[in-house]
């Protein structure tokens, strides 16, 4: 293993907060390889960028010769994390939490190191608890302690109903780490009472209490919002190489560093050396987007994917040319009683906008063309003429159709 500063300085690089950054330190002075704890609940089936960051500093761990747990919470989802939510998580069923986990392992195994990490499901050991065993559980707990949650705080101020089983989502997630014997728990910066919950459970339970490491937040390609699939300003770790090679360049340049630092595979050196040429302007930061796009579609495809999303980003958008591969989809272009199509209606049918309105606002914007032309703002209905068999819709840089 590295000497313990130099293992400190790749541990602490990008995190939020380390809760007692003594006791990690103390932990690494043993000399020996410490458990390092993620806990996952699979609500959702689709990974981006944003919920690559914890795992990427999971791999670090793991290069410098830590062992991983990775949690998933088949158990915990069934009651919903209540951590920044104003009101009650609707249940999963266990059909819905199975079929997501499926998916994030294969997603999370693309940046984990398969050999070198356990994966436990915490429903093994909640599912078959007693009412006793859960009661000495709880028992560890107050009511006064819980309501610390800034979350549950101000649900209980506002009264905004809070149901009973809530309260027992951050006595479970400490109930994990008891039964691994965690040394480190890792989560976002949302996560943080979570982790304490389960330092505290612990020490009670007379365990070498663990660690709390916290991720901050990853904003996504609008470089101002929380990277999220409802703002459409995600990189999904499933996108087609070549929209992830375009929204990687379509972040904000203040973002860069951020990016390779959380979301990419370059080495600490690497990354400070990629900050001090934005710093001191010796860096382009064009050229660096595109080394992160290719090394970002490296990961999580090939290498080969990579040169062949870089070429096609080049051809469509250094020398305006269409894409190569543009889907064809069959709309219904029935005109109307005044003998128009409704455009806005058909760029939702296609996939091109989120909902009619958004489709009038990016009309209205100048951001849609037919056949490279562009609309003219709220020109809603057009001559279903232009509509032919061959005709490219195109929304945005990235969004084409052509029409069957």
């Amino acid at each position: 293993m590295l000497p313990v500063d130099e293992q400190m300085r790749i541990i602490t690089s990008g995190t939020a907060k380390i809760v007692p950054e003594a006791d990690l330190k103390k932990k690494l002075e043993k000399g020996e390889p410490l458990n390092i704890k993620l806990g996952v609940d699979p609500t959702s089936p689709d990974l981006h960028l944003g919920h690559a960051v914890p795992l990427r500093k999971m791999r670090q761990f793991q290069d410098l010769g830590h062992r991983v747990t990775l949690i998933i919470g088949n158990g915990t989802a069934t009651i919903g994390d209540p951590s920044g939510k104003n009101t009650t998580r609707p249940q999963l069923s266990q059909e819905q939490v199975e079929a997501n986990a499926e998916t994030y392992v294969a997603q999370a195994m693309k940046i984990l190191d398969p050999e070198k990490t356990t994966i436990v499901h915490n429903g093994d050991w909640m599912f078959p608890m007693g009412l006793k065993e859960l009661l000495a559980v709880a028992s560890k707990f107050t009511v006064a302690r819980i309501l610390e949650r800034d979350d549950f705080t101000k649900r209980y101020q506002s009264q905004t109903p809070i149901a009973l089983h809530e309260f027992l989502y951050p006595v479970m997630q400490a109930y994990d780490s008891v039964m691994i014997n965690a040394d480190v728990e890792m989560g976002g910066t949302d996560q943080l009472f979570n982790l304490l919950a389960g330092r505290e459970l612990m020490e009670k339970t007379g365990m070498e209490p663990q660690v709390a490491l916290t991720m901050p937040l990853l904003e996504g390609t609008d470089g101002v919002r929380k990277m999220s699939k409802s703002y459409g300003n995600y990189i999904g770790l499933t996108d087609a190489p070549a929209d992830m090679f375009g929204k990687t360049m379509s972040i904000p340049d203040e973002m860069i560093a951020k990016y390779y630092r959380l979301a990419s595979s370059k080495s600490l050196d690497e990354v400070e050396a990629i900050e001090a040429s934005l710093t001191d302007g010796t860096g382009d930061p064009y050229q660096l987007k595109r080394a992160l796009a290719r090394d970002l579609i490296t990961t999580y495809h090939s290498a080969e994917d990579a040169v062949a999303a870089e070429a096609e980003f080049d051809r469509v958008f250094k020398e305006n040319q269409l894409p190569e591969d543009i889907a064809e989809v069959s709309l219904d272009l029935t005109p109307g009683e005044d003998g128009t199509v409704y455009l806005a209606g058909l760029l939702k049918d296609a996939g091109l906008a989120p909902s009619a309105g958004e489709a009038r606002r990016l009309i209205d914007g100048g951001g849609v063309k037919i056949d490279g032309e562009a609309v003219a703002p709220k020109s809603y209905n057009i001559d279903p003429a232009c509509l032919k068999s061959g005709v490219v819709l195109q929304v945005g840089k990235r969004k084409f159709a052509r029409l069957a």
